[in-house]
């Protein structure tokens, strides 16, 4: 049986370890490697899921206690810890035993129970794993794909990427010549292209616009809609409109803006890009994508290091602070009344806003060279 989870999240079998393995490519949205992932568990399936980079030796102790304090804001009724590499001596115990044990200090000085200790050499058909407490289990992966997470995933759309880069690629410029031009656009602008008066309703109608173009499948913008569309953003109550479309979660709403906010990130240069991003990294936190998250809000702040909102995001998703808690910043967001853009509107005091919402920060997100920085030496 498996375990009910959250919606927008995979269902996963807590019980089995195998089944929970294999299934992390879907819980994390890509296939780790070389890394430790934290699973926290809730009364109603997964909860907060960490990931890091395995650390070297000298840095196992740090990075165990940094992984570990992110349980301390919402602590889970246990947690399962995985670590992802390396090869096992016949005989011998799974390889990375000494940082598995330090983790477990780590949780235990929290008190937090230990549900697994598991290692498994990749996350692939016919892998080899194991546990560190028993050498009597392990055994070879099933394949992935052929999970229930998988099948859900594929129900709902969602792409397991192969690796960390992958994803990552996904924020890539599509055509440097067409951010260059529009680099060159913006900065011969002295103001907003439109009079003060209107200026508010006639950038809610290039995004409006923008909307009308993706459902078209029109394709990417040309440079001067991209030039409004980086302009429109700048307005605080067009952004705070915007974080209005990041929930409820899952609907089709939240998931066409992030589908646009994607776009918009592809398409436009910095300074401007770090609004899209941001938005992206909004939209994703609120899902449950910790990982996506943290690398729009990192893309933001190369864009633009000094923007606030990016910035208070990151630290929220550091510290591992549940969605939940940001779900006002969404719901009151948009005193002007623009939330929708011409999509169908929702009503959120009847949408279930209450609703778990949960995280999974990616792995060089929160201590690997995403979210936090570098391993050498872990930032805590």
């Amino acid at each position: 049986m498996t375990t009910p989870t959250p919606t927008g999240r995979p269902p996963v079998d807590l019980r089995i370890p195998a089944q929970l393995l294999a299934a992390l490519p879907y819980l994390i949205g890509f296939r780790p490697a070389n890394s430790v992932v934290l699973i926290g568990h809730r009364a109603d399936g997964v909860g907060l899921v960490l990931r890091g980079d395995l650390p070297h030796t000298e840095d196992r102790s740090r990075q165990a206690r940094a992984l570990a304090a992110r349980y301390a804001l919402s602590p889970p009724t246990a947690v399962t810890l995985v670590l992802i590499g390396g090869e096992r001596r016949p005989g011998g115990p799974p390889p990375h035993a000494g940082f598995a044990g330090e983790l477990t200090e780590a949780l235990d000085e929290l008190g937090v129970p230990l549900l697994h200790v598991l290692w498994a050499a990749d996350i692939s058909e016919g892998a080899p794993w194991g546990c560190y407490t028993d050498p009597a289990c392990g055994g070879e992966l099933p394949d992935p794909r052929a999970t229930v997470a998988a099948a859900w995933a594929t129900k709902e759309g969602v792409v397991a990427f192969a690796g960390r880069d992958e994803l990552a690629a996904l924020l890539a410029p599509r055509s440097p010549e067409a951010v260059a031009r529009r680099t060159a656009s913006l900065s011969r602008m002295s103001s907003l292209p439109w009079p003060e008066s209107t200026c508010v309703s006639e950038a809610a109608s290039v995004i409006r616009a923008a909307f009308e173009r993706q459902r078209r499948g029109a394709g990417p913008p040309t440079d001067e809609q991209a030039v409004l569309l980086a302009s429109a953003l700048t307005l605080p109550e067009i952004r705070d409109a915007c974080l209005g479309m990041a929930v409820p979660p899952h609907t089709p709403q939240a998931r066409e803006a992030e589908r646009l906010w994607l776009t918009l990130v592809q398409e436009l240069p910095a300074p401007e890009r770090a609004e899209a991003a941001t938005l992206l990294g909004y939209t994703a936190f609120m899902r449950g994508d910790g990982a996506f998250a943290g690398m729009a809000l990192e893309n933001a702040l190369e864009a633009d290091s000094e923007h606030v909102l990016a910035g208070l995001l990151r630290t929220v998703l550091r510290r591992g602070m549940p969605p939940e808690q940001l779900l006002g910043l969404a719901l009151e967001a948009d005193p002007a009344g623009l939330c929708g853009f011409g999509l169908e509107p929702l009503d959120f005091e009847e949408a279930d806003a209450s609703a778990p919402v949960t995280v999974v920060c990616g792995p060089a997100e929160l201590v690997g060279g995403g979210v936090i920085g570098e391993l050498s030496p872990p930032e805590h």
